[in-house]
Parts: structure tokens; sequence; C-alpha cells
């Protein structure tokens, strides 16, 4: 195959974007009436608008074409299948086998996996239902009235973000809480404020070894142990009180926990795609289990589009073409994400760690270093708080920044004349950034204000907007558990594909694992009270400060 700036797609496409007018939206709209509808499209309850980009018709077919020439409808044929296209790690990539509502098997090595999916799922509802009805109590025979979930990355931000945006479905359920950081802060101001009694712990950890996520868990077993059963320790108190998502049961069996309390995933289950798995426990216990389903439900949706939609009507496709058009031929070196609801907050955090863990790679699939950029730097926050924070930047700053706003049409929240604000400001943003302001406008306004002169050009300058700045908007229903669903998958398949346009995997995490295996070098110095042979000279003289620091009274 040849490499990718060599293909004729990808040649053409940076011939197009050298035109003079390849950043020029309004002309696109000037001179197309029926632009918005055609660049435009709804899938598994979305809606996508991607008119507000500098893609043209011809440019649009161009990146279709990239992607036919990517042999992207076989990759997404391979992932359903079952194949290894996890190749770093020689593993199916099957996160869509979790939230397959069909009847159609999925293999890994000529087995079907549903069964073993239909089975966690089963025992998930039996354990949610029990905690959530009281039927499943704490040592003391009271019922838990707060679950702590402890996990990191993919173990914590997927479902934190889940429970955060279905906040208006969790009053009949415990209060979940989440902690990650290591930092004892995390979890000293969370345990404080709850009742040992009345507080079930979950463990979320594959292989019940992440460091972070089991010093948190050893501490949060001590804490447990301390306020129940003071200096007698009743050990046994665990199991009543602990549960894991690990495939460990060895490990956990060590740590107090019942085996019937345990729920399993797999080595096919990456984790930052593990939230609709047994990882997805705290969701049921927050929201009920049926409503898990309907998250489930809402995620095959858009699979299913996924899998069957042409490409040119694939809403996952056309999204990720959009961000290579801007990434790699415009070059646009961040992406901002911009959810017009507050229970969305979390959402630009947990895009961060999909996109950036998965497309921040240097060497394509044979191990050839890249030639081209990959994965932007994502960030953002929820609207409209962004507005009085880094919106500047958007409309007037130097660098393009492309963004996606996300809105629901109706509120899940009962106070009158606040949605429609939001839904307001979202819009005007997308607007705003689009038709800018002219120079002339705003001499012509400060005219009226009788301001004129050398005063007038100065602060006509200095109030006038470039426009042409790109976005899409993404319009939700309402935010409830199968949009949220739908949603989510959206952006996994938009990370899938510009995976393979890139020739990258997307599904292994090198870099994560780099940073581990030197925390544990580094720790046992700072335990030890001086740098041992072998580190730099920089982190060295830091061990040794830290240690001198640490060692006075």
């Amino acid at each position: 195959m040849a490499r990718l700036s060599e293909r004729s797609s990808w040649k053409a496409l940076a011939a197009q974007a050298a035109r003079p007018d390849a950043t020029d939206i309004i002309g696109l709209f000037d001179t197309d009436a029926e632009r918005a509808s055609k660049f435009s499209l709804e899938a598994a309850g979305l809606f996508l608008d991607y008119s507000k980009n500098p893609i043209s018709d011809d440019t649009r077919s161009l990146l279709l074409s990239l992607a036919e020439h990517s042999s992207v409808p076989e990759q997404i044929k391979a992932m359903f299948e079952g194949r290894r296209i996890n190749i770093s790690e020689n593993r199916a990539v099957l996160h869509i086998a979790l939230r397959n509502r069909s009847q159609r098997s999925i293999t890994v090595n000529g087995r079907d996996v549903m069964p073993d999916v239909t089975t966690v799922l089963e025992r998930m509802r039996t354990f949610s239902d029990a905690v959530r009805s009281g039927n499943l109590r704490g040592a003391t025979g009271k019922p838990f009235t707060d679950v702590v979930n402890i996990g990191i990355g993919g173990s914590d931000l997927g479902p934190l973000t889940v429970c955060a945006a279905l906040k208006p479905y969790t009053e009949d359920g415990p209060k979940v809480h989440f902690v990650s950081n290591v930092d004892g802060a995390h979890l000293a101001n969370t345990l404080k404020h709850l009742d040992a009694q009345t507080t079930l712990f979950i463990v979320s950890s594959k292989t019940f070894t992440t460091q972070e996520t089991m010093a948190n868990a050893r501490s949060a077993r001590q804490w447990l142990l301390t306020q129940l059963a003071g200096s007698s320790a009743d050990e046994a108190l665990v199991s009543k009180h602990f549960a894991a998502a690990s495939t460990n049961l060895e490990q956990t069996a060590a740590f107090g926990i019942d085996s019937g309390h345990v729920f399993g995933f797999w080595e096919w289950v990456g984790g930052r795609y593990s939230l609709w798995s047994a990882i997805g426990l705290p969701i049921a216990l927050a929201v009920g289990f049926d409503r898990f389903e309907q998250l489930l439900t809402g995620a095959h949706a858009m699979d299913e589009h996924f899998r069957s939609a042409p490409l040119a009507q694939n809403m996952p496709t056309l999204l990720a073409l959009v961000g290579i058009w801007h990434t790699n031929f415009l070059g646009a070196p961040t992406h901002g994400v911009f959810p017009y609801a507050q229970d969305l907050a979390w959402l630009p955090m947990f895009l961060q760690q999909l996109e950036m863990e998965s497309g921040g790679k240097r060497t394509d699939r044979s191990g050839s270093l890249v030639e081209y950029s990959t994965v932007p730097i994502i960030w953002g926050a929820a609207g409209t708080n962004g507005q009085h924070a880094f919106f500047q930047h958007l409309h007037q700053g130097t660098q393009v920044t492309p963004c996606d706003f996300i809105a629901a049409a109706h509120s899940e929240w009962d106070m009158p004349g606040h949605h429609e604000i939001l839904l307001a400001n979202c819009l005007a943003q997308s607007e705003g950034l689009l038709q800018g302001l002219s120079a002339e406008v705003v001499l012509a306004e400060l005219a009226a204000e009788g301001v004129t002169g050398k005063t007038a050009e100065r602060l006509a300058t200095n109030r006038s907007f470039p426009g042409n700045r790109p976005s899409n908007t993404i319009l939700l229903e309402r935010l409830d558990a199968r949009a949220l669903g739908a949603l989510l998958a959206l952006y996994e398949h938009k990370v899938f594909v510009q995976g393979v346009i890139w020739n990258i995997n997307s599904f292994d995490q090198p870099g994560v694992e780099l940073g581990k295996g030197l925390a544990g070098d580094v720790l046992k110095d700072i335990r030890s009270g001086h740098a041992s042979p072998g580190h730099d000279q920089s982190t060295a003289a830091m061990i040794e400060r830290i240690c001198t620091i640490r060692g006075r009274k």
C-alpha cells in the first residue's frame, strides 16, 4: 500500500487546501441555497450539521475517496467480525459486542462472545437491583446510600461522564462518587462526608494491579475497617462493602471481595471503551439497570448505522473526515468540544482521553514513523461558561479552532426560560463564528454613535471579527440514556475512522505504560530517601530535593 501522502486522493486534497478560497465558508453558502440540508444528516436519533465547515462538494468527494482508498469499509467489517485489529496486542476490538442488542452472534477465534456478555449483564442487573431496592445491605443491616467507584482512566472517566450526564435520573438510587487521583485529598474529601455503614465501594481495575487504583482501594478498605470495627478489624466486613470490576479473581479474593460481587470483562475491551462493560456498574447503580440498557441501545443504534450506512451518509465517517480536513490539510492544531448542557460538563475530558490516547501515535501500523499530523489537542468546556472564558480566542484569536457544539432541544430540568437562553447562545456562537462582523459594519455603528476619524478606525479593527470560522453542531432531542449512548458511540467510531486513515493502531497506549514503569522506580527512591543511579540529572536533583524537604521535621 502506498504511503498516505503519496495517494492520489491525499495529493488532490492538499491541492484543494492550497486554493485561495479554501477556507471561505460564507462563499459556499452564498453559492448554494441548499447547503445546510446537503451537509447535514440524521442517525440513531442524533442530527449533525457540518455545513459550517470549509468543505465544498468536491472536497467532500475527495475526502470520501480518501476513506475508500484507506480501506475504511473493510476495516469496519473487520472490527465487527472480531478480527484482531489491535495488532500490537494481537487482540480483537469488540466494545460493540457489549451493547449488541440484536440476536447476531459476534465471534472471537470462532467462539461466540455474546453468551458471556449476556451473563455478565444479567449479573449486573441482579446486583444493581438488589442494592437499589435495599435487599443487599451492609454489614450492620443498613441499605447502601452511597457508592464510591475507585478507578482511573477509562475505569473512571466513562462511568463518571455518564452518571453526570444522566443526573436527572439518579434521584431513586444511591449517590455515586468517583475517586481516581492517587492524591490522598481526592479520597479523603470523598470519605469525610460518608457513613461507612451505608457505603459500598467498587474497585474498577481489569488486572487489579493499577498503582493509583489499588492505593486508593487499600486506603478505603482501611477506612471501612476502622470505622466499622475499630481495632478489632473484622476483615469479613470487606466482603459486605466491596465489589469489583476485574478479571483477577485471585487478587480480588485476597483483598476480601466475595467472588459473587466480582464482575469480569475481556481482553478485547479497551479501557477507554469499557463503560459499556462491567465498568459501567456504577451507572446501573445510579440510574437503574433499565436505563443502563437504554444507554446500550442508543450505542447499538449508532453501531448499526456505522456498520451499514454508505460512507457518504455515514455520520461517524463524515465527522471523522471533517476532522481530517482541518487537521491534515488546513493545519488546525486543536479541536474544541462545547456541550451546551451542564450535565455534559465531563464530556470534553472524556473525549480528551478517547481521542488523544487513541490517536496520539507517531508510528503507523507497520512500525514506520508517520509524516503527518494525527490527533489534534482536544479541549473544551460546557456552554455558556466557555463564552466568558475562552470564546474570545475562538472569535478573534490568531489560530483557527474547529469545534463541535452539542445541544439538546429539550431540557430534563424544570427551570422555565433557562433552556431557551441556553439554545439561543449555542446557535448564536456558531453563527457568530461563521458570519463574523466586518469593519465596515462596525464603522457604520460607530458613526451612528458619533465616533469618527482615527478613533473610529482604531475601534473598528478591535471590534471586527473575521468570520469563516468552522464548527459542527450535534443536536439531540433530549439528553436521555439512549441519546447519550448514541453520542458516545458516534465519537468512538469517529476515532476509529481517523485511525484507519492515519494507518495507526487506535487501541493501544504504550505512552501510558512508559509512565507507569518510570513512576515505580522514582517511588522506590523517594521512599529510600535518595536518587538511585540511572535518572537524568534534572530528575535526580528533584528527587534529592524532595527527599531533603520531606526529611525536615
